[in-house]
C-alpha cells in the first residue's frame, strides 16, 4: 500500500477552510467552530492538535499527513486557544461551550419564568455566563480591563432582570403564552446593553481597519459600530429561536395529560427542545454576516477617510474583523 503524497506546505491555515464570501461557506465554518463534540477532547489531544498547527506553520509537515487531517487539527486547536495569546481558553467559555450552556441556562430561564427569585436567579447566571464568554474570547488587539468588565456584567445583569421584572408584572393580566416571553425580551435587552459596554474601548477609539491584502489603514469608530450592530443582530437571532419555539411546544403539551400525570419532565424537555434549536441557531447565526466585514470608505468617520485618501485616493472598501 503506497504512502498518500506529502501534503505542500502551502494551504493557508489561518484562513477558514471554506470560502467566507458565501452564507454556505460562514455556516460550514461555523457549525465547526461550535461542534460541541471538541469539549469531550483530552488535554493531550488539543496539545496534539496545537503541535501539529505550530508545526506546519512553521513549514514542517509530517509523512501522511491528509489535508483533511490537517483541517480538522486546526480546528480543534482554534476551539481551545485564544488566536492572540495562544493561551488555553476557560472551558466553559469557548465557542464549542455555547451550545451545551445556552442550552441548560435557556431551558431554565423558559421553565422557572413563573417567580421572581427564579427570574432573578437565572438572569443572573445567564449574564455570569456571557461575562465569561466575553472575557475568554476578548481581543488581544484590545484586552479588556477588569473594571469594563465589571461594568459590562452589573449594567447588562440590571437591564436584564429589570426588563424581566418589569414585563414580568405587565403580562399578568394576558395569556399565560405571553408570560412565556419574558425571558427572550430581558435577554435582547441585556445583550444590547452588554456587548457595546465589553467592547466600549471599540467604539472610542476605533478598531483596525485594512485593504483587501490586510495592510493596516488606520482605526475606524464608525466601523466599530458596525461590526458591534451586527454581533448584537447575531447574537439575538441566535436566542430567537430556543426562546419562542419552545414555549409554543411547551404550552400545548402542558395541556396534555401526560406532562400533567409527569411533570418533573417539563424541565429535561424543555432543555432538550432549546438544545436541538441551538444546535443549528447559533452557528447559522454567527454565519449571518462575515467575520471580515466590509465598509464603503466614503461611510467612515472624515479624519479616517482623509488618512486613507492621502494613502490609496482609489481605494473604495476597507475591511475589518467584526468580532464574534
Amino acid at each position: 500500500q503506497r504512502m498518500p503524497p506529502t501534503l505542500p506546505a502551502s494551504i493557508d491555515i489561518r484562513e477558514p477552510r471554506w470560502d467566507q464570501s458565501t452564507f454556505q461557506g460562514r455556516a460550514k465554518h461555523f457549525f465547526a467552530v461550535t461542534d460541541p463534540r471538541n469539549l469531550l477532547l483530552s488535554g493531550a489531544a488539543l496539545e496534539e492538535a496545537r503541535r501539529l498547527v505550530q508545526d506546519y506553520r512553521a513549514g514542517t509537515v509530517p509523512p501522511g499527513l491528509t489535508e483533511d487531517q490537517l483541517w480538522r487539527a486546526k480546528y480543534i486547536y482554534d476551539s481551545a486557544f485564544h488566536p492572540d495569546t495562544g493561551e488555553k481558553m476557560l472551558l466553559i467559555g469557548r465557542m464549542s461551550a455555547q451550545v451545551p450552556m445556552n442550552m441548560t441556562i435557556t431551558g431554565c430561564m423558559l421553565t422557572f419564568y413563573r417567580t421572581t427569585p427564579a427570574v432573578l436567579f437565572w438572569q443572573w447566571v445567564n449574564q455570569s455566563f456571557n461575562a465569561i464568554v466575553n472575557y475568554t474570547n476578548r481581543s488581544g488587539d484590545a484586552p479588556i480591563t477588569p473594571s469594563q468588565l465589571g461594568t459590562a456584567y452589573v449594567s447588562a445583569t440590571t437591564g436584564a432582570v429589570v426588563t424581566a421584572l418589569g414585563l414580568k408584572s405587565l403580562t399578568k393580566h394576558l395569556p399565560p403564552i405571553i408570560g412565556r416571553y419574558v425571558p427572550f425580551a430581558a435577554v435582547a435587552a441585556a445583550n444590547c446593553i452588554n456587548i457595546p459596554l465589553m467592547r466600549q474601548r471599540e467604539l472610542k477609539l476605533g478598531i483596525p481597519v485594512t485593504d483587501e491584502n490586510g495592510n493596516r489603514l488606520g482605526e475606524s469608530t464608525a466601523a466599530a459600530q458596525k461590526a458591534i450592530f451586527q454581533v448584537v443582530v447575531s447574537r439575538i437571532g441566535m436566542a430567537a429561536p430556543a426562546m419562542a419555539i419552545p414555549p409554543v411546544i411547551m404550552s400545548a403539551l402542558e395541556k396534555r395529560a401526560f406532562l400533567k400525570r409527569y411533570p418533573y419532565l417539563n424541565a429535561p424537555l424543555q432543555v432538550g427542545l432549546v438544545g436541538l434549536c441551538l444546535v443549528f441557531a447559533t452557528p447559522l447565526c454567527c454565519a449571518l454576516f462575515p467575520q471580515k466585514s466590509s465598509m464603503q470608505v466614503g461611510r467612515l468617520e472624515p479624519e479616517t477617510q482623509a488618512r486613507i485618501r492621502e494613502r490609496d485616493p482609489q481605494l473604495q472598501t476597507v475591511y475589518f474583523n467584526k468580532g464574534l
